[in-house]
């Protein structure tokens, strides 16, 4: 009955829940939503649940009142007087009972709720409670009742799946409640002690013909979430062993795998291997159901064989393997896998199985190859035959498909077989481990026998299989020292690339054989051709871009004799706009490893025929108005540019590093590098296009962009143009603020500001974008003037800086809830406080305001800010105690002094001590740290403290 107190809110519980379930106005879901959460939090829902559990009410209203049940036993158990525990046992029982014919959702939950409840009573309170419930759902006769006066249902197949309902959600609401270790430790145990009554029963269940397909569906059910509790296969192969018949039911075969699967996946399943061994015939016993599932072309089937088949592969692998006298099982079971792997059909339309075998290629390799010399030897013998039978086959299951049929796929489809083809690529690359020299040999036997047959080429699939092959082991693998290589690089021109799919993948080998090309430029004449024929087609563009530019990389310096080829085609190629923008840019990236080795008194001039299209392209653009069509096509030139003089470097060392390491003087050469003159030619052209677009942070960007990649390549050679781009990036700042010009301006400091003949351009601009970030305040400021104080701290002497209007940007800074921005403050004072001493004004911002920091950074750590901010601010109170230790003792006295601050959770003697810990510590950044985090968890109340220790 229901408490009369409640008899007003069940109502209200029915109306809230019927918004909740019907009402389609989110805004008031959501208030019905928050209601009704409030309401299972509150102690009267003990009581008002069973009444949304009667009868007349709709399923959703007894979902919600068996949700309820669960929230309180799983969250406010405590809130329940112990005398209490068996009644609400009773009812429960009672109520399973009385839903054990429907509805599925309501039963379902009320399972839950009993299985929660029994954790909580687990051993102590609750000593057998498998055999409690099933004696509960034993069948009554028809005038008897159960404990709880509800008369029992008579449906005795209602009764089995609520009782098998009940023992499957029990593990399952073990693994999801949060529990200490100990006693997760202590259920685990006591629950895997109740195995030994689950086990016999389903086994009996499952093999009873009385059992309808739903209990034995259930069953097995059952089992797969008893395995995730680690039960010992030795006690339950038996009935693992019964769930091999339920395959031949097709309406139980799903259930059936996925139960196998999960019993012979536990990695505790090595211990018993005789267990294993039994399970092993039953496996391979499989193996005519599979294939002819798979001449079927029912993929359901032999998906779920495959399944089981990699599950007692791969789980077991070393075990199986170390059981010499069944070794001849263990070779018939990865036979049996290697079907699948081959299993006909084009993945992922006509089938889905071969995928899930290839981890366990990998995993059998790493097993051999991990036994000593002598054993391995053996197995060697044994297994690679099948890696090389392994190869074939997949290369086979990499070929495509015909035009037609591959055009008629979605592209959901190709790109699934394109991820497959990459899994692929990598199992031959792993697979090269083990059968080494050997395999390149028989993958260019092949292609040299197809090449050379003009029946057997004419399939350019098989073509493309073997040079895919070729390039996956050659894209990871050192093969410089293969001695088939010249052979390959020989036969690539023979291969007719009309078709675009063998195409690509010659293309894709070329350029993965760029290195073996630098050492063997001899070769390249005959190679080049191929790639620039491929550079004039739009449907080869990201292959042949990234193929010339892989060898304009590595082989640069041996490129002279074809550097009008490449940059005729190129230039050919961009003007038609035949590739897209990403590919455009690398192609001037190319073009920058081709320039940089050439001759330096050729540079300039094939440098101007390179870019004066664009530049022309760029100069009518900008006289027009501003558009969008404009825009894009003024951000794609700038970025050709960008790209090509990321790349071009006439002081690029010979040693194939794609970047210089560190910074270089300018070179004694009179005249200027080629890069800076093009830069100083289209300066003006740049000030126009920024005159019209100055507003529109993206051109902004792309002009930064330009100058950012030349000066981030040409370093100290960029020199020339410091006065003009300086004074432009003050004009940009000022006018229109952007991170893009601040990222830019921080470039030029890094290298710049440490040569007298630079300073006062430097300083200038310093000056302009100092003042115009204060008044606005926007982050990014910090990052900047910490690299001036590490490398310039004399632009401080300006009077223009102010530098007290900086101190307080960074304590705003500090208040911030963003790790980075906090970070970057952090390391701004910290740098700041190191550079007081030789600053004067830097000291004088100090003596005044050294205060406001302190008291800032003691707030932010007693709860202020995020914890996980804490370590940064421990860095600035280390850096104030090693260089004003006398002002921080000061500062800390009179800021800690303050009742109730920085929490009120710490005591004045906590903070005395915390003050005297602090001051104590000048050098030891990880003792601070401690400190500092251990205050921090006072403050906030989270008590793990050590301030009792000292």
């Amino acid at each position: 009955s229901v408490h009369p107190a409640l008899q007003l809110s069940t109502p209200a519980h029915n109306s809230a829940l019927y918004q909740l379930y019907f009402d389609p106005d989110m805004e008031r879901k959501n208030v019905a939503q928050k209601w009704l959460t409030q309401a299972q939090t509150s102690a009267r829902a003990w009581s008002f649940c069973w009444a949304l559990l009667s009868p007349d009410k709709i399923p959703e209203v007894q979902f919600f009142g068996a949700s309820t049940l669960h929230t309180k036993i799983s969250r406010h158990w405590s809130d329940l007087p112990a005398d209490q525990h068996e009644s609400l046992r009773m009812q429960l029982l009672s109520h399973i009972l009385h839903f054990s014919s429907g509805p599925k959702m309501v039963l379902t939950r009320l399972c839950v709720a009993l299985a929660s409840m029994a954790l909580n009573l687990i051993p102590q309170a609750w000593s057998q409670p498998v055999a409690d419930m099933v004696r509960a759902f034993q069948p009554q006769k028809p005038d008897s009742e159960d404990g709880s006066g509800a008369k029992a249902p008579q449906d005795p197949q209602s009764h089995c799946l609520a009782l098998l309902e009940l023992l499957t959600v029990l593990p399952e609401e073990f693994q999801s409640s949060r529990l200490a270790q100990a006693r997760r430790g202590q259920l685990r145990e006591a629950l895997a002690g109740e195995w030994a009554v689950v086990c016999p029963m389903l086994r009996q269940l499952l093999q009873s013909q009385d059992s309808s397909n739903q209990v034995k569906e259930k069953v097995l059910r059952c089992l797969s979430s008893w395995v995730g509790l680690d039960v010992a296969l030795g006690e339950s192969h038996e009935l693992v062993q019964d769930c091999f018949t339920a395959l031949s039911n097709p309406e139980l075969f799903d259930m059936a795998v996925e139960t196998i699967v999960n019993a012979i996946s536990q990695p505790d399943c090595q211990r018993y291997v005789n267990a294993l061994v039994n399970l092993l015939p039953l496996v391979l016993g499989l193996h005519d159901q599979l294939k002819t599932a798979a001449q079927n072309g029912d993929m359901e089937t032999s998906h779920g064989i495959c399944r089981i088949a990699v599950a007692m592969g791969e789980t077991h692998s070393r075990v199986l393997l170390e059981q010499v006298d069944h070794w001849q099982e263990y070779l018939a079971l990865v036979n049996m896998i290697l079907f699948c792997t081959g299993i006909p059909g084009h993945y992922p339309v006509s089938e889905t199985t071969s995928s899930l075998t290839l981890t366990f290629w990998y995993t059998l390799q790493d097993d051999i190859l991990s036994f000593e010399e002598d054993k391995q030897a053996v197995y060697l013998q044994v297994y690679r035959p099948i890696y090389f039978q392994l190869v074939d086959v997949l290369l086979h299951k990499s070929h495509y498909p015909s035009q037609e049929e591959y055009e008629s796929w979605s592209s959901d489809d190709k790109e699934q077989f394109r991820i497959y083809r990459v899994d692929i690529s990598d199992t031959l690359m792993y697979v090269y481990e083990m059968l080494g020299a050997e395999l390149l040999s028989n993958l260019y036997d092949r292609l040299g026998r197809q090449l050379m047959d003009p029946q057997q080429s004419a399939v350019w699939q098989d073509t493309e299989a073997l040079l895919f092959g070729f390039q996956s082991i050659a894209e990871t693998i050192d093969v410089n020292y293969s001695d088939v290589i010249p052979g390959l690089i020989g036969l690539i021109p023979r291969i007719n690339i009309s078709n675009i799919m063998l195409a690509d993948t010659v293309m894709y080998t070329i350029g993965s054989l760029a290195e073996w090309l630098a050492d063997h430029p001899v070769m390249l004449g005959g190679i080049l051709p191929m790639v620039l024929q491929g550079l004039v087609k739009p449907e080869l563009s990201v292959s042949s871009v990234s193929t010339l530019k892989r060898i304009c990389r590595e082989c640069r310096l041996d490129l002279g004799p074809y550097a009008q080829d490449i940059l005729t085609v190129s230039q050919d190629v961009l003007v038609k706009e035949i590739h897209k923008s990403s590919q455009c840019m690398w192609l001037m990236q190319a073009l920058g490893f081709l320039l940089s080795a050439l001759p330096a008194e050729e540079i300039l001039g094939r440098l101007h025929s390179l870019i004066t299209p664009h530049v022309q392209q760029l100069d009518t653009l900008a006289q027009q108005e501003p558009n969008p069509a404009n825009k894009q096509s003024i951000i794609h030139i700038l970025g050709m540019l960008s790209s090509l003089f990321t790349t071009l470097d006439i002081n690029r060392q010979t040693d194939g590093l794609e970047g210089a390491a560190s910074p270089r003087l300018t070179p004694p050469q009179s005249t200027q590098n080629p890069v800076v003159v093009v830069l100083q030619q289209v300066f003006t052209l740049i000030q126009t296009i920024l005159s019209k677009w100055l507003h529109d942070s993206d051109v902004v960007e792309a002009v930064c962009g330009v100058f950012d990649k030349s000066v981030r390549t040409l370093l100290h050679d960029f020199g020339p143009m410091v006065a003009q781009l300086s004074e432009m990036l003050g004009q940009i700042y000022s006018a229109f603020p952007q991170a893009s010009a601040l990222d830019l301006a921080r470039q030029m400091v890094h290298i710049f500001a440490g040569e007298e003949h630079h300073i006062s351009n430097i300083r200038s601009l310093i000056e302009v974008l100092t003042s115009t970030t204060l008044n606005i305040f926007q982050q990014g400021w910090v990052n900047i003037h910490v690299d001036i104080l590490k490398r310039k701290p004399d632009l401080y002497l300006s009077d223009q800086l102010d530098v007290k209007a900086l101190f307080y940007c960074g304590i705003l800074s500090v208040k911030f809830p963003e790790t980075p921005t906090v970070k970057a403050a952090s390391m701004f004072f910290t740098e700041f406080l190191s550079r007081c001493k030789d600053v004067p004004s830097l000291g004088d911002v100090l003596q005044r305001d050294g205060k406001l920091l302190t008291e800032t950074i003691l707030q932010a750590v007693g709860g202020g800010s995020p914890r996980s901010l804490t370590e940064h601010f421990s860095e600035v109170l280390l850096s104030l105690n090693r260089h004003c230790p006398a002002l921080l003792s000061q500062w800390l006295k009179e800021t800690l002094q303050t009742p109730g601050f920085p929490s009120a959770q710490v005591s004045t003697e906590q903070k005395h001590t915390f003050t005297q810990q602090l001051l104590r510590e000048q050098t030891n950044k990880r003792r601070v740290k401690e400190i500092v985090k251990e205050f921090s968890l006072l403050c906030r109340g989270l008590q793990g403290s050590g301030y009792s220790d000292y």
